[in-house]
């Protein structure tokens, strides 16, 4: 199969994406990657892309030549490059041997092609800010200064080798997967560890929403007049610095900081006083760019930037979704929102669900994914105010979960666990018409009291130091990717502390709760694990999951999804 567009650093964030969209748009693409390309087509495969149109080659763009097979790509006529080291903190050799002789190489090669039509290399928003002066390695750091002596360079090699050259200048491009840059200052800002704004007022750091940029990259060859050009690709209504943060935390549930710290002074202090990258201080910027010609060219092929505001609280959803990173993709829908209160980390589906899904102390929504995955209804599930993504809140839980389910048009299983078993057990109380049956896992309030140390005075300071694999073995889990994201809500400003405070509460409401429990005129059923048995005496039905323990629906998600699909079909939930 012969490809008419070729894309090179097809495995990256940018890459992929445009690799997703020419075969959208009917192309037939080689996709140019160092190593097998599985991770690719995995990723393609996820966003359900079709691939019949699609070549993976192998491709180092280091050497000269690119080590790219001599058949297949002769019919190439768009070359695209995506290419490059982006990283703050390489050293100088590394930067430039894919941001300045890879990038070569590539016009190089495509020089060669019998019917080129256009080569598109991606630069970056700051090539402004040069204006022709040799890179500056040791003020810039390796990544900008390797990226200038690259756009320089490429331009250069175009003109000698008679080359049609579109560049595109992006600002941060944003999207799932991007976690580099401006997201440390969100991750920063979501850990409460921003105690201060970089640079204070009028910086503008201009964002770009991937799935528009590529829209524009692929559009760029279809364009005669775009070759020897330019583009600046950017939100110009970008908010400043100061304002964006404050948008991200409003929309994350947490508190923006005050105090600002002048660029000038934030080059003086060493990193561990300000946790930034010395590299990132050059992007610190109140410059304004030139976007009227790549605006120009948008109308004409009638592309559509999103709002930035919207495009960046769908990335803060993103990031936060991944814990920036260190855990997979959420594969259902996903975002905060304001509930009861608080800023609320919602997945699935809010509206028609046939089970509602609520998790105990230390875990998070996540620990229903499992389950969830074996279900034969959509779920609904929320991380509780002040634990696992969301926001704390000052309302009681049974008064949060009334508003979680206002939007629900069904009548749900409402499934909880451990701690959140009692405000469960109010709301059914409270609400029989909303639901159609109460299913309790390992509820607290009728097993063992939680451990001394919880209600102990050194409770906070001592659960801040406490290792996440010991707190998760205390609680069954097994090791896995998901203690990180654990850790990491757990170190969130504040977090301890709910903890505690959650467990205090939840130790003087149980007399309460088991008579709720005995009054309750509604289908209810418990579910505990065989290692972590119940230590009240009940009338109510209770399911024994051999060999779990305290979270069954974490170790056992298949067992858990059949009791409550089949109490779900005894109650004939609609």
């Amino acid at each position: 199969m012969l490809s008419d567009s070729i894309v090179f650093g097809a495995g990256g964030f940018i890459g992929r994406s445009l690799v997703a969209e020419l075969l959208h748009r009917g192309h037939h693409v080689a996709a140019a990657v160092r190593g097998s390309g599985d991770r690719l087509t995995e990723w393609l495969d996820g966003q359900r892309v079709d691939r019949a149109a699609l070549t993976v080659v192998r491709a180092d763009v280091t050497v000269p030549g690119l080590g790219l097979p001599e058949e297949g790509l002769s019919g190439v006529r768009d070359v695209y490059n995506t290419a490059a080291r982006f990283a703050f903190g390489i050293d100088a050799a590394e930067a430039r041997a894919v941001n300045v002789t890879g990038a070569v190489h590539v016009v190089e090669w495509a020089a060669s092609l019998p019917v080129l039509r256009r080569v598109v290399h991606i630069s970056g928003y700051r090539m402004a800010a040069a204006d022709g002066r040799p890179p500056n390695y040791r003020r810039h750091g390796a990544y900008e200064a390797s990226k200038q002596e690259g756009d320089a360079a490429v331009r250069a090699r175009s003109r000698e080798l008679g080359v049609p050259l579109s560049i595109a200048n992006p600002g941060t491009v944003i999207g799932p997967g991007q976690y580099i840059g401006l997201a440390t200052v969100v991750s920063e800002l979501w850990q409460g560890r921003l105690r201060a704004l970089p640079g204070g007022p009028g910086i503008f750091l201009p964002v770009v929403a991937l799935d528009y940029f590529v829209k524009f990259l692929a559009a760029l060859p279809q364009h005669h007049e775009s070759a020897g050009r330019a583009y600046w690709v950017l939100d110009d209504s970008t908010p400043e610095l100061p304002q964006m943060v404050s948008l991200f935390a409003e929309h994350m549930g947490v508190r923006a900081p005050r105090r600002s710290i002048p660029v000038g002074l934030l080059r003086r202090l060493p990193r561990v006083i300000t946790r930034a990258d010395p590299e990132t201080v050059s992007f610190l910027s109140t410059d304004r760019y030139d976007t009227a010609s790549a605006r120009a060219l948008s109308a004409s092929r009638e592309l559509a930037m999103p709002p930035a505001p919207a495009a960046l609280r769908q990335w803060a959803d993103d990031l936060v979704a991944t814990r920036f990173g260190r855990s997979g993709p959420c594969r259902r829908p996903y975002g905060f929102h304001s509930v009861g209160g608080s800023r609320t980390w919602v997945t699935g589906e809010r509206r028609r669900p046939g089970y509602v899904l609520l998790h105990g102390l230390l875990l998070n929504a996540d620990a229903w994914e499992g389950t969830a995955d074996h279900l034969d209804a959509p779920s609904l599930a929320a991380d509780l105010p002040g634990f696992g993504r969301s926001g704390p809140g000052e309302r009681a839980l049974e008064d949060w979960l009334a508003e979680l389910l206002r939007p629900v048009d069904t009548r749900p299983v409402l499934v909880a666990h451990s701690l959140a078993c009692g405000p469960a057990l109010r709301y059914a109380a409270a609400r029989p018409d909303r639901i159609a049956a109460l299913v309790l896992v390992a509820p607290a309030f009728l097993q063992r009291p939680s451990s001394a140390l919880l209600r102990s005075p050194l409770a906070v300071p001592l659960l801040r130091v406490t290792p996440v694999s010991r707190l998760a073995r205390s609680l069954g889990l097994p090791e896995g990717p998901g203690l990180e994201a654990l850790a990491l809500d757990l170190r969130r400003a504040g977090a301890s502390r709910r903890v505690v405070a959650a467990a205090r509460t939840a130790h003087g409401q149980r007399e309460e709760l088991c008579r709720a429990l005995r009054e309750l005129r509604l289908p209810v059923e418990l579910v505990v694990g065989s290692a972590d048995p119940l230590a009240e005496p009940v009338d109510t039905p209770v399911t024994v999951i051999e060999d779990a323990g305290h979270c069954p629906q974490v170790t056992h998600p298949a067992s858990v999804a059949r009791l409550l699909m089949s109490c779900r079909d005894r109650v004939g939930a609609l």
